[in-house]
């Protein structure tokens, strides 16, 4: 299924890789990819894959004969011609599994720059494979598990279970003032001070979207908020995250004050000044972007929120 993008769209969320979910539990069907002449495979080096574009807008595939040795595969889906993509990952440190044209580049760093294609197997390929990297022993009985239905499992033989990727829930929220005209963000105590981007944090047990909106919002930054708008959603294998995007209004400017933990500054910046700073003009540097934070700064500034 292809996801079209729309304006202020996060730049993971694109994906126009037919995943083939159904194919997954097909007997052989990694191995007969591996074994075609028309399968590219992503190839991974920790969270970094290899760039086929000076300027980090292209990744570089390889056939599956020019990989090396180990590494743990499977089978990300199909493009409109038919022909199998897959990951292989390898860990951080390993000598460079596969040729680099242009070098290596973390999804982070070009994830908002890659087109919508790349972008969707990089983050599909980097959040299957870290888990399959991590994910080697049952967490119940602790014995050593196999790869199945195509890599998207683990089964133990052991005991019987079958494990799959985990996902943890993060809602990330910019802040309007309460006559829309100025945006509240924070400095978190592991930056510069000149850094700033919206409040985010996990979904707790038992807890909605919504008031872990609220709950992170009045504990990072000191205000309430209301007219909460979805924004939208991208994958943020860092390590296994879902950052649910959200708008929302204070209901009283003058509450805004940092936790002074977490948090170390909050401040309100006027549209101009936030244009100045994606322009890489002014005073503080905002979230780079591959970043669902950066989308949402630029859907408010735009007036596209």
């Amino acid at each position: 299924m292809t996801v079209h993008a729309h304006p202020g769209q996060p730049p993971l969320a694109r994906g126009e890789l037919d995943r083939r979910g159904d194919e997954r539990e097909r007997e052989g069907i990694l191995a007969a990819a591996r074994d075609s002449g028309d399968t590219r495979v992503l190839v991974l080096r920790g969270d970094e894959a290899p760039l086929d574009s000076p300027d980090g807008s292209a990744l570089a595939y390889a056939a599956p004969a020019d990989v090396a040795d180990g590494g743990c595969w499977a089978f990300l889906g199909r493009e409109d011609t038919g022909a199998a993509v897959l990951v292989a990952a390898f860990p951080q440190g390993t000598e460079d599994p596969v040729s680099a044209p242009h070098g290596w580049g973390a999804l982070r760093s070009v994830g908002g720059v890659l087109g919508a294609f790349d972008a969707g197997v990089f983050v599909e390929g980097l959040s299957l494979g870290r888990w399959l990297l991590d994910a080697s022993f049952c967490p119940a009985c602790g014995s050593l598990t196999e790869s199945a239905k195509a890599g998207w499992a683990r089964r133990c033989p052991s005991c019987g279970r079958e494990h799959f990727p985990r996902t943890d829930p993060a809602v990330i929220v910019a802040i309007a003032s309460e006559d829309g005209e100025r945006l509240l963000l924070g400095s978190n105590a592991l930056w510069g001070g000149d850094r700033y981007s919206c409040f985010a944090g996990f979904v707790e047990a038992g807890e909605s979207l919504e008031a872990t909106v609220h709950r992170e919002v009045e504990e990072e930054a000191g205000v309430r908020v209301t007219d909460i708008r979805y924004h939208g959603s991208q994958a943020w294998p860092y390590p296994r995250s879902l950052m649910v995007g959200f708008l929302a209004t204070a209901v009283d400017d003058s509450e805004a004050e940092a936790d002074g933990t977490e948090i170390i500054q909050v401040s309100w910046f006027t549209r101009t000044e936030i244009g100045d700073a994606l322009e890489g003009r002014g005073g503080i540097t905002l979230p780079g972007a591959a970043s669902i934070a950066r989308s949402l700064i630029v859907a408010w500034h735009a007036g596209i929120a």
